[in-house]
């Protein structure tokens, strides 16, 4: 069953992270992710090497599957765009997944992130 979250529960989920993230950690994190960026971490806190996917480069409402090798436990979004990640390499909903709005700092994801999609307004 897929989660459909409301404007609310949009921003919800937009406080919550950004409230939880360390201030130095944030800060920097976000100063590495530029406008129309979607970046993410292997490790929590925007720890480990950066993925940096663009909205140029990366096709609306497709699965992008991350590298087996890395996938990312924190992320920034700041494509303009609200964007889903998934526990699953596939984008299935049967694993866990949720919608993050753009300007969203996740220090620490709530499970391995090995997809996401990136949606149009």
């Amino acid at each position: 069953m897929r989660k459909v979250l409301t404007a609310a529960a949009l921003a919800a989920t937009a406080i919550i992270p950004v409230a939880a993230a360390p201030a130095t950690a944030a800060g920097s994190a976000a100063d590495k992710c530029n406008a129309g960026e979607f970046c993410l971490w292997g490790r929590t806190n925007f720890g480990g090497p950066r993925q940096l996917h663009e909205l140029d480069g990366t096709a609306i409402e497709s699965c992008v599957v991350l590298p087996e090798s890395e996938p990312a436990r924190s992320f920034v979004n700041r494509t303009g765009r609200p964007v889903t990640t998934y526990q699953s390499a596939t984008c299935a909903s049967e694993a866990e997944f949720d919608t993050y709005p753009s300007g969203t700092l996740v220090p620490e994801s709530p499970y391995t992130v090995r997809a996401f999609k990136i949606w149009e307004r």
